[in-house]
């Protein structure tokens, strides 16, 4: 299964850049072993829009455009189901079980994410209550993507 990251905001070359980077690299030598691969890390500008409405329709026609056809996506959002990350990992387990070729997950920008998206989302989860930055988010993802493939593999990096 084809994992894709979509993100509303670009990150500078930093210290997050490279720590996202970093999990996302251990994510793509680790993944193939278990049906995994890192397709893609989609970055697209904020929304120049006057409103937060029309900047979020907008910033969704973007991710609309970017997600594979038939694909799973799964959007970040404060409001979603909280998981740990055992569920996590069991949730790309059942879809790349499920035969499902492409997954995205997509972070939002500071407005959020469009309504019209949770219509066509296989899930929405948090990353806890709080809200964070999205170059944080990254940097949660992507650890937690690693996460997920060390658990399903029985690879110890993640201890209880």
């Amino acid at each position: 299964m084809r994992i894709g990251l979509f993100a509303v905001g670009r990150l500078k070359t930093g210290r997050e850049t490279d720590l996202a980077a970093r999990y996302l690299d251990r994510f793509a030598k680790a993944g193939p072993a278990i049906g995994f691969e890192l397709a893609r890390m989609t970055e697209v500008a904020e929304s120049r829009a006057s409103n937060g409405e029309t900047r979020k329709r907008e910033e969704a026609v973007l991710l609309q455009k970017a997600h594979p056809d038939g694909g799973v996506l799964i959007l970040l959002d404060e409001r979603g189901k909280a998981l740990d990350s055992e569920a996590f990992a069991a949730l790309l387990g059942t879809f790349r079980d499920q035969g499902k070729r492409d997954l995205t997950i997509a972070i939002g920008g500071a407005d959020g994410l469009d309504p019209s998206l949770y219509d066509k989302a296989d899930a929405a989860i948090c990353l806890g209550k709080m809200t964070w930055p999205h170059q944080l988010v990254r940097i949660l993802i992507a650890e937690q993507l690693y996460r997920a493939v060390t658990i399903l593999s029985g690879h110890p990096y993640h201890r209880v």
